[in-house]
């Protein structure tokens, strides 16, 4: 049994689930443009450290609030 969290649905193209496995976390990142990703982390702190990368500031400007919420559903896995 896992655990299931979703971080965005934008809609059934654009998705960012994390699944809970015992100690592993698989990201799952489905988008139109670039299909599929899975990730798997061994941690927490990799799983955030990838996390950290991905959704940079940068490409958010003018739109922190959504990188905000993004952020913070990550923290509370």
């Amino acid at each position: 049994m896992f655990k299931k969290y979703e971080i965005y649905k934008k809609d059934k193209y654009n998705m960012l689930t994390v699944e809970v496995q015992g100690k592993t976390l698989i990201v799952r990142e489905i988008s139109d443009q670039w299909g599929e990703e899975c990730h798997t982390f061994v941690s927490r702190p990799e799983m955030m450290h990838w996390a950290q990368n991905r959704f940079r500031a940068a490409d958010y400007a003018g739109n922190e609030e959504e990188l905000r919420s993004i952020m913070e559903a990550f923290r509370s896995i």
